[in-house]
Parts: C-alpha cells; structure tokens; sequence
C-alpha cells in the first residue's frame, strides 16, 4: 500500500516538475530607478527587441557604467542563444548587444 501511495505521488509530481523546469520571464527589476529615465520600460524593451529579434526572459533598470550611468538591460532568447541588450535609458541608444557569458549577471 505504501508503494502505490508513493507512485502515485511521484506521478503527480511529474509534470509540476517538468513544469518547474520550463524556462519563464522573471520579474522586472528596477521600479525604484525609473523615475530617472527619460525612456520608458516599453520604448527601451522595442529598441533591444528591434536591435536583437527573439524572446525577452530577463528585464532591469540598473546603474551601470557606460552611456549616462543609468540602463535597461534585457536578456534575449533568440536561435537558442541567450543575448544580453543594454539600452541607455536616457537616450535609448543601444550600449551592448552580445552573447552572454558562461557567467552571466
């Protein structure tokens, strides 16, 4: 009885674990920032999505050095591949656009 008890378990189980593994978008980052932005969330996201096609898993609103100190950066899934774009959130420029790292931020 225990046996069937723990194999039906297991069994429903599965698939929230399979489910767990699927990759999802994580929340934005960087609410507290915007206010300094001169570009929105939406403007930047269609700038990095325009400059790199594909899927965004990954959104922030970071200091970071470069452009005026203040960016969007967007993780993009496109090909299989996972990309990181920065956008100025002060002018909208693009400030990177490359393949992430073994280590990515």
């Amino acid at each position: 009885m225990k046996r069937l008890i723990i194999a039906v378990a297991l069994l429903a189980a599965g698939p929230v674990v399979a489910q767990a593994a699927a990759p999802t978008a994580k929340p934005y980052v960087g609410h507290e920032l915007a206010k300094s932005a001169h570009v929105s969330l939406e403007q930047a996201q269609a700038i990095a999505l325009k400059s790199r096609p594909g899927k965004v898993t990954d959104k922030e609103l970071e200091k970071e050095s470069g452009g005026s100190g203040l960016r969007y950066s967007f993780d993009i899934v496109a090909d299989g591949k996972t990309y990181e774009v920065g956008v100025d959130a002060a002018n909208g420029k693009v400030l990177e656009n490359a393949a992430e790292g073994k280590n990515p931020d």
